[in-house]
């Protein structure tokens, strides 16, 4: 056979000395055994690693990592919590192997003064919820996100829609090109407010949005953007959910990507293509798609990476939001998981209305429970628009209590009764009720009845006020801020505008619809597209401040 012909060695050919389990392995892994080869090359290195440090220095799995240790029994140092190899330059055919390129590690260098604040931005941001799922992702991932972003596409007065944003990609793009618009929609106040404050002291262009993605985007988001960021849930139905909602923030499909970091563990390929099934049936063209692009302080089961996907709408993808379809488990644990909800048995829920003879049913009640005819909505109605009722209850438990502030907000009942968990931070003690009174605002009376039907729930009984009450003798800016909060399914800025219009023409100092409008935008000029519903809960108060600036305004003229 001529030299040209001839094939390539393998590295473990190479060494005739391979322990038996070892050689065992890596034949049992065939074309795949490059895995256990980087595991390989970094022991070879020398270094003392705790499993955890050896799966995020290799991006391999958890699994395979641990049955590499496995076959290499007898030839490790064990110091109680690290371990290395005795004789490391054994296997140093190992780490001469090359490696694939970086897409973008030769574009990093101009952009470390980016680096260290992302550094201390990931640093200091709020842990990780797990019931979200969260994982937080390096400051160099997130670097390495915002330099993709900003080389691929032409970024110059483009908006970004980062469809949850734990790892701080939205601030990462700002700090690379700050000729883009980031705008973030999650559900984590926590983060919502992190992310807010920080853009705000860096001057970055990022907007923070409020949304339960599995009601749907906020609506002064849909069709707005060029580019979509998301790292959402790995189940199957959390990536099909935040890339729908992704696909409905686009502006122009045509010419519009969805980029989306997705992991897997290289030992579950049944459930990769159960993912990927969703992305197909959703019409997606995968454009590219990076293996171990982005890389986690954490998630060693799936090797503490995710690779990068880039994906393309076609003429037949939907950008119409949808509902979760019944029980979708959206996340893998805690209280939003499927195999976690705390659903009420039909004895159970009949007794939370049992003294109130609702006439509407709001969220997961069991159909045995309900009366016949009765008039039933889900949450998404609930926040669509108002909903007239003279009494209604609305079931929050489940891995909805982040939504309690604004169910009554949006309420359009007298009396409405809302079921959440016991311990949801909103009633769970007085600090918690007073937060909540001080959102909702002077016009509910908050009820909290403990241990109905059952310890882990409360009642919280909302009861609206007279909405007559006479102008005289009351503060002006009172008025002005119950009348927004009586709205709160509009554009804040626009029911500002007619509340300063009819309360000033109420007071005998009329102004304009030109002069509101002037004065809403000096006084909030953060304001502009949201609703109550989507407001971050931080920025109320500052809300308040400037609905009394504006109050102190027509008082004064």
């Amino acid at each position: 056979m001529s030299e040209r012909l001839q094939r390539p060695q393998p590295v473990e050919s190479t060494m005739t000395d391979l322990s038996p389990a070892l050689t065992a392995l890596l034949a049992e892994q065939g074309v795949d055994a490059t895995r256990a080869h980087r595991v390989l090359a970094t022991l070879a290195g020398g270094g003392w690693f705790t499993p955890s440090e050896l799966v995020r220095a290799t991006t391999v799995a958890h699994r395979v990592t641990a049955a590499v240790l496995t076959a290499l029994e007898g030839e490790l140092d064990d110091d109680g919590h690290r371990i290395r190899l005795r004789e490391p330059g054994r296997y140093a055919a190992f780490a001469a192997r090359p490696g694939l390129a970086d897409p973008v590690g030769h574009l990093l260098a101009p952009h470390r003064e980016a680096l260290a604040r992302l550094e201390r931005l990931v640093a200091q941001a709020p842990t990780a919820r797990a019931d979200l799922d969260h994982v937080a992702a390096t400051a160099h991932t997130a670097l390495r996100r915002a330099v993709f972003l900003a080389t691929r596409f032409d970024l110059q007065g483009a908006r970004l829609l980062c469809v949850g944003d734990h790892d701080l990609t939205s601030l990462a793009l700002a700090l690379v090109h700050p000729g883009v618009e980031a705008v973030v929609v999650d559900i984590d106040e926590r983060m919502l407010r992190y992310i807010d404050t920080e853009a705000t002291e860096l001057g970055l262009n990022v907007r923070c949005y409020f949304a339960d993605l599995r009601l749907g985007l906020p609506a002064s988001l849909r069709s707005t953007a060029d580019l979509v960021f998301t790292d959402p849930p790995y189940t199957p139905e959390g990536v099909e959910l935040f890339v729908r909602r992704g696909l409905e923030g686009l502006a122009r499909p045509k010419t519009a990507r969805v980029l989306m970091a997705y992991g897997a563990s290289e030992t579950t390929p049944a459930l990769v293509a159960k993912t990927q099934e969703r992305l197909t049936r959703l019409n997606l063209a995968t454009e590219a798609l990076w293996p171990d692009f982005n890389r986690y302080l954490g998630a060693e089961a799936i090797g503490a990476a995710s690779d990068l996907y880039v994906l393309r709408p076609t003429a037949r993808t939907p950008t119409n939001p949808r509902e979760p379809e019944g029980d979708a488990r959206i996340y893998s644990q805690g209280a939003n998981a499927r195999e976690s909800a705390t659903a009420m048995d039909a004895e159970a829920a009949t007794r939370v209305w049992a003294d109130l003879a609702p006439d509407l049913y709001v969220g997961r009640w069991p159909r045995a429970a309900l009366p016949e005819g009765a008039r039933r909505a889900g949450l998404t109605a609930w926040f669509t628009a108002p909903v007239r009722a003279r009494t209604a209850v609305l079931d929050l438990t489940g891995g909805h209590e982040a939504l309690a502030e604004r169910v009554i907000l949006a309420s359009g009942a007298d009396v409405l009764r809302v079921v959440l968990a016991a311990d949801a931070p909103q009633v769970r003690d007085a600090a918690g009720l007073n937060r909540l009174r001080a959102i909702v605002g002077g016009h509910h009376v908050l009820e909290v009845e403990r241990g109905v039907p059952d310890e882990r729930r409360a009642l919280l009984t909302v009861r609206s006020a007279d909405a007559d009450r006479p102008v005289v003798g009351t503060p002006v800016e009172t008025l002005l801020g119950e009348y927004l909060r009586r709205r709160a399914h509009g554009s804040i800025a626009a029911v500002l505008r007619e509340g300063l219009t009819r309360l000033s023409a109420d007071l005998g100092t009329p102004v304009n619809k030109k002069q509101a409008r002037t004065l809403v935008a000096r006084a909030l000029p953060w304001l502009a597209g949201h609703t109550l519903l989507d407001l971050p809960l931080h920025r109320f108060p500052a809300l308040d401040e400037a609905v009394a600036h504006l109050a102190g305004h027509v008082a004064a003229e």
